[in-house]
């Protein structure tokens, strides 16, 4: 063949083979690119997901904490007010105070004064409330007690009526006012300092309200007859004057109210109980605005880490909220058109507007909503109530007496707005690294070939720890055998460094065997003669009672075999309880637990072992049809643990608290676990011990135990 021929088809044959390698480096490099993006787009977005839900959630689950701690707050604040004497008292001596007015009556002229102010201040009040005329003989009072009591704190009042509440005697002389001048100071002190916005009396045998701190229209009116007969307030003052129970609490939900000008208030009630009796029934008028600054922090959403849409809000069981969505509170123009956007009626538009207030009036049924009351906790992406992707979490609350649903959410555009970001810096960066492996794909077909390439990228997995590589041996030349030697060369070493790597596994295992996981470590890092001392921790030794005698007769593996069984029972019980198996002696076993690293219960978690070893030790005895019982000794106190020997070194315990707790043992009964004082103390409210008094104790003398009632 001509030179020329020859030239040409090497250059052609050249040519093919970069091309190809040129397409291959390319392609590898575009996958990679693409599988790598595509993956860590998902991965991240996952990620962000789940950080998100776990954030909602903790975020929930700290509310729910917040709520309902709140409300054990005010029913213990009620349930200390209503026992008191003051409130007794008072109770007692405003209803004879009503009585004596109820006989002295009401003159026509004062009548008149009362229906005036009614007519004036009242009746327009309710006309916006219902959107009606109510007739004003429905809401006038009813008896001579209810109209000059009223006349004298209402329509006479000198303060405007939201601070009726500081006029302490109306100076007419009554009984009642005389009365009134000495509790209501006391009265309005405890609902101010507690946070209740109106304490109230209830007489459960009048039906009357014989006392507020506010000073409403509801103020000495029947809550058995009239327009506040159905009333939440007559609901809790009739559930509490059913029980003489000085614990019990009447819990009533949000309703609307006529007295607080129609506004969602929800009550709580506690028996007054005198010499058995309930004589009447002190009412708290909650106040939503602490139920809504508990929610919303005070209105502390971002500073809470809600971000711009995110918030917390808690639903009833008619699907009405009991508390106000942050769009309420941030933007009132735009809260109303989402409201309408997303099918809302006009009537519960215009509620929300003239009360002031979502709660009781803006309904949210959703899927997280319908979950959470159903007692279902859970997070999920939902369609939240203002029509848009929502990421939320949600779960009941546990209040006595209401069912309620607490939902912290966020909006999925904000959640994931960090991913729509990374997806453009992806492609971008993307883009330019496909542009670099084309270009560093070009140069290298022109430089390298194939087998060395392979021999490379062998030799860079081999270096990066994966000692399976290889590379194909595609030629009989220097490279193919540089291939060659390399595949062996990698072969030998992974058998070498397979069998290392067994036989540190081996050491590995042996060592923990013997010594706790902290000091092994601190041996493996060099450390000798290892040795602590420990201010408390508790100590456990057991024996099984007469087992020489018991095995005589057994053959030896069947006696190692019923040992062993045994012991490795003990050990998993040990392990699950996160105490350290120290040593066993013939049939004797030895435990600790608050070493090598310290645990705040380790007194509690060792009688649970006692407890537990003398639990297996009757079933192991059954199994194996034998009778074998257990005496196990507690003792909780200092010690000194360190290492012992060189060549089979073990990890042992010294001190007055091993001694006296092996002495526990060999002075207890069988079948019976018996502690020390010092373990006595500690646990004497959490487990019940039958005093033993004094034993005797080989260099100690007499020495106080207890043993443990199984």
């Amino acid at each position: 063949m001509p030179l020329a021929d020859m030239t040409g088809s090497s250059r052609t044959a050249h040519r093919g083979l970069a091309a190809k390698l040129f397409a291959i480096l390319v392609l590898v490099g575009a996958i990679t690119v693409l599988a790598t993006g595509v993956l860590g787009y998902f991965r991240a977005r996952d990620a962000l997901e789940k950080a998100v839900f776990n954030q909602l959630t903790i975020a929930r689950q700290t509310k729910a904490r917040q709520v309902e701690t709140y409300f054990r707050t005010i029913v213990s604040e009620l349930r200390l007010l209503s026992t008191s004497q003051m409130v007794i008292d008072a109770t007692r001596e405003f209803r004879i105070a009503i009585d004596q007015l109820d006989r002295g009556g009401a003159s026509p002229e004062l009548r008149r004064k009362v229906g005036d102010w009614y007519a004036a201040n009242y009746i327009p009040q309710m006309r916006s409330v219902l959107g009606r005329e109510p007739p004003l003989s429905d809401y006038l009072p009813v008896g001579g007690a209810p109209y000059y009591l009223q006349y004298h704190y209402i329509v006479e009042n000198p303060n405007p009526p939201e601070r009726r509440k500081l006029l302490d005697d109306a100076g007419d002389g009554s009984e009642y006012s005389r009365l009134h001048a000495i509790y209501h100071p006391l009265m309005r002190a405890a609902a101010t300092t507690v946070g209740f916005f109106d304490l109230m009396i209830g007489d459960p045998k009048s039906g009357r309200l014989i006392y507020t701190v506010q000073k409403e229209v509801d103020f000495t009116t029947s809550l058995q007859f009239g327009p506040y007969r159905r009333s939440n307030v007559a609901a809790a003052v009739a559930r509490c004057a059913e029980t003489a129970d000085r614990s019990a609490i009447c819990l009533e939900d949000f309703a609307p109210y006529a007295p607080s000008g129609g506004a969602p208030i929800a009550f709580m009630g506690a028996p007054v109980i005198d010499q058995g009796v309930v004589t009447g029934v002190l009412i708290a008028q909650l106040s939503n605005d602490e139920i809504d600054n508990v929610v919303t922090s005070v209105r502390r959403w971002r500073q809470d880490g809600f971000g711009e849409t995110g918030e917390a809000y808690l639903v009833g069981p008619d699907y009405l909220v009991r508390s106000s969505p942050r769009a309420f509170y941030e933007n009132r123009q735009g809260y109303f058109a989402e409201l309408k956007s997303v099918g809302a009626s006009g009537d519960e538009v215009a509620a929300i507007q003239r009360f002031g207030t979502p709660v009781m009036h803006q309904r949210i049924d959703t899927y997280a909503t319908r979950a959470a009351l159903a007692g279902v906790e859970g997070i999920g992406e939902i369609i939240g109530y203002r029509g848009a992707p929502t990421l939320a979490s949600w779960g009941p609350l546990a209040i006595p007496g209401v069912k309620w649903a607490l939902v912290a959410k966020i909006d999925t555009a904000e959640a994931f707005a960090p991913i729509a970001r990374l997806r453009q810096d992806l492609l971008i960066v993307g883009g330019l690294v496909l542009l670099a492996v084309t270009a560093t794909a070009a140069w290298l077909s022109r430089v390298l070939l194939g087998p060395l390439r392979e021999l490379t990228s062998g030799v860079k997995r081999f270096a990066a720890g994966d000692y399976g590589a290889s590379v194909p041996v595609r030629t009989r030349d220097e490279i193919g055998q540089l291939c060659l030697a390399f595949n062996g060369m990698v072969e030998d070493l992974r058998q070498k460094n397979t069998v290392i790597e067994n036989k540190n596994r081996e050491n590995e295992e042996l060592l923990l065997n013997v010594l706790p996981a902290p000091i092994a470590n601190r041996l493996r890092a060099g450390e000798a003669g290892i040795a602590d001392g420990f201010a408390e921790v508790t100590v456990a030794f057991a024996d099984l009672v007469g087992f020489t005698a018991l095995t005589s007769e057994m053959p030896p593996h069947e006696v190692v075999t019923l040992l062993n069984g045994l012991f490795t029972r003990f050990d998993v019980a040990a392990t699950d309880l996160g105490i350290e198996k120290i040593k066993t002696v013939g049939d004797a076993y030895m435990a600790v637990c608050g070493l090598p690293e310290p645990v705040a219960n380790h007194t509690e978690r060792m009688v649970r072992m006692a407890i537990r070893m003398v639990h297996i030790t009757r079933e192991h005895a059954m199994e194996h049809n034998i009778s074998m019982k257990l005496r196990v000794g507690v003792n909780c106190g200092p010690v000194v643990a360190g290492i012992i020997g060189k060549s089979k070194y073990i990890y042992d315990l010294w001190g007055d608290t091993v001694n006296l707790a092996s002495r526990m043992e060999s002075g207890s009964v069988p079948d019976a676990v018996q502690v020390t004082r010092a373990v006595y103390e500690q646990l004497k409210h959490q487990f019940v011990f039958e005093p033993r008094g004094p034993v005797e104790v080989k260099g100690k003398g007499k020495v106080e135990a207890w043993l443990l009632r199984l």
